[in-house]
């Protein structure tokens, strides 16, 4: 069979876009709408062609670091999605500080957007994005008057398409909240201390203009015949699974079984070569919606309040809505919109029922049942591979899932073929120190979100043993949180 699952980076920048959009609850084509707007304010200050490149490209992934902290953001805050969307629509004025801090910055905070950051970098640099657009995502929370955090950098210091891309982003959603001359002034009150006066100076008598093209019936957004070289070239798709389960420690790899599992039903079920691909490429998206919700909900024991079950039940939904917006994942994206769906209509988001739900929609939707069954939540353990046949059994008698489709799952699962295929790498891999045996064993389980004291329980070393291994396993996969040691440990198919 075919192995090639990749897509266009311009796709997965897209997809990641909408993800980190749904995580700040913003509208999904926040990041877009923004995107365009760095580029102007860019061109508009005289930048050359690369950062005009760079800003655009910033202004993507600004949020792509959003799953990767949620659970932190959930600590500080409670509801991760809201209360970024709170923080993001603050009108709150800045004045320009003096560089040395008189309140010290939150450990908390600095945590977050320690991870934040270098998740976004690394994704930046798996693309093959360029050194500019990396340094601006390192970079991004830094301010013009050194007041950011972590509060390294400022004036000259910070990269450009950080400013521009903070001025973008602060004009999009202040003219959707407020209005274009509200938006105008809360700039001109940042000016000088987020980034630099001459940028609004630059982009303030153009801001009108802006506005009426990105609110037209048919908006200027980017198009894939109009995009560089760098956004052409092709990547793994695993990597926007790989992003999407980041948001949940315990859904390390989760996106990456779903989709092998249907890949390996589809053969089973008599597909062909490209709807096996095809459904494979869907399980790896099927999670975009995720985003959307409180990781507070999904960390709670069920049964669940009606408020939060009508979140849930609009993560599927989104993923439909992603379909819409990256014609590169069209066709895939609406098949993982039904991994949620039962064929007895119990499902959600549609209640589709029968033959109303496709095939691959189906194989998807029962290869994330066997893999939620077999997952470990924080309220409950993982099922036995007894407990999780027997269960898929009655789903399948009760009509809740096509019994044939049930039968191909269960023969793939029973052959213990997908659980051994090592993980398939996202990037080619560029020389990277190789991990010993125990060293790999504390990756996984620092990946599923196990702390040092449970991870030297479950070793039987002890917690110093398990920092030292930390701290080699940082140093060898160039990285500073557990955060970007999973990612980088998914990207390059170690675990």
């Amino acid at each position: 069979m075919s192995d090639d699952t990749t897509i266009a980076v311009f796709d997965a920048v897209r997809a990641l876009a909408f993800i980190g959009d749904l995580s700040m609850g913003q509208p999904t084509d926040h990041s877009l709408r923004t995107a365009w707007l760095a580029g102007m304010i860019a061109t508009q200050a005289r930048c050359d062609p690369s950062q005009v490149e760079a800003a655009r490209h910033v202004a993507l992934l600004r949020w792509s670091g959003c799953t990767a902290n949620a659970q932190e953001f959930a600590d500080f805050l409670e509801d991760d999605v809201q209360g970024r969307s709170a923080l993001l629509a603050s009108q709150k004025p800045r004045t320009a500080q003096q560089p040395s801090r008189s309140v010290p910055i939150p450990n908390a905070m600095l945590a977050m957007a320690n991870i934040h950051c270098e998740i976004a970098g690394d994704i930046a640099n798996t693309l093959g994005l360029g050194s500019d657009t990396e340094a601006a995502l390192r970079a991004i929370f830094e301010t013009y008057d050194g007041g950011g955090v972590p509060g390294l950098l400022q004036g000259n210091d910070v990269p450009l398409a950080t400013y521009v891309v903070a001025l973008a982003s602060d004009l999009e959603i202040f003219s959707r909240l407020y209005g274009l001359d509200e938006a105008l002034a809360l700039a001109r009150g940042r000016a000088n201390s987020v980034y630099p006066g001459a940028l609004v100076d630059a982009s303030a008598p153009w801001g009108s203009t802006w506005m009426k093209a990105l609110d037209s019936a048919a908006p200027p957004w980017t198009d894939a015949a109009d995009q560089p070289a760098s956004m052409l070239r092709r990547v793994g798709l695993e990597l926007v699974g790989d992003v999407i389960d980041l948001k949940l420690p315990w859904m390390t790899g989760y996106s990456r079984r779903v989709a092998q599992l249907a890949r390996d039903c589809s053969a089973r079920a008599g597909l062909d070569e490209a709807l096996c691909r095809r459904t494979y490429k869907a399980g790896l998206i099927h999670g975009i919606g995720r985003a959307s919700v409180p990781n507070a909900i999904w960390n709670a024991p069920e049964p669940l309040p009606a408020s939060s079950l009508e979140r849930l039940r609009l993560v599927p939904y989104w993923t439909s809505r992603a379909a819409g917006q990256i014609d590169g994942l069209a066709l895939e994206a609406e098949i993982a919109s039904f991994a949620f769906e039962r064929r007895d209509g119990s499902g959600y988001f549609r209640g589709r029922s029968g033959a109303a739900m496709p095939q691959e929609g189906q194989i998807v939707a029962a290869a994330e049942q066997w893999v939620s069954l077999r997952t470990r939540r924080p309220w409950r353990a993982e099922f036995t591979e007894a407990e999780a046949l027997d269960r898929m059994k009655e789903e399948a008698e009760a009509g809740r899932f096509d019994q044939e489709v049930v039968a191909a799952l269960l023969a793939s699962v029973l052959s213990h073929t997908y659980t051994h295929t090592p993980a398939k790498p996202v990037a080619p891999a560029r020389g990277e120190q190789s991990l010993s045996e125990r060293e790999l064993e504390v990756l996984r389980c620092i990946s599923r979100g196990e702390n040092t004291k449970q991870v030297a329980r479950a070793l039987g070393i002890s917690p110093r043993t398990v920092r030292t291994h930390v701290e080699r396993l940082f140093l060898k996969l160039e990285c500073s949180t557990r955060a970007a040691a999973t990612l980088k440990a998914a990207t390059r198919g170690l675990i």
